[in-house]
């Protein structure tokens, strides 16, 4: 019921920037946790910044500084706004949510997106 869309990824020199956008469609959830993860080659899913129900985002310690993420008023769309970016952060990134039926099931659950790819290369 739930589908999250990524877009944005693509190749860019080291210092460069971009943004990534991903597009919730569904309402069949409220959603109370969205944000970014990321997989590097040969490397296991790392959490890069996710955004708290209470306002508050947690990030990366390798990415603090450097991105931002953002959503809107209905946790429809996110972004995330990558600076400065760096070889090391070449990943496939997925969008994430958690959220809760709107029938009244207080269990959460999962949604991930497909994934955008960004290579940082010279």
């Amino acid at each position: 019921q739930v589908q999250l869309v990524e877009s944005g990824g693509e190749a860019v020199q080291p210092g460069g920037s971009l943004r990534l956008s991903c597009v919730r469609s569904g309402n069949m959830f409220s959603m109370y946790e969205m944000g970014w993860y990321r997989q590097a080659p040969g490397k296991q899913r790392e959490l890069v910044a996710i955004m708290k129900s209470a306002g508050n985002v947690v990030y990366s310690d390798s990415v603090k500084g450097r991105f931002a993420a953002s959503k809107d008023r209905a946790w429809t769309t996110v972004n995330l706004q990558m600076n400065n970016l760096r070889p090391d952060d070449t990943a496939i990134y997925y969008c994430y949510a958690r959220g809760v039926p709107e029938s009244g099931t207080t269990r959460g659950q999962d949604f991930w997106g497909r994934g955008t790819q960004v290579t940082v290369s010279s």
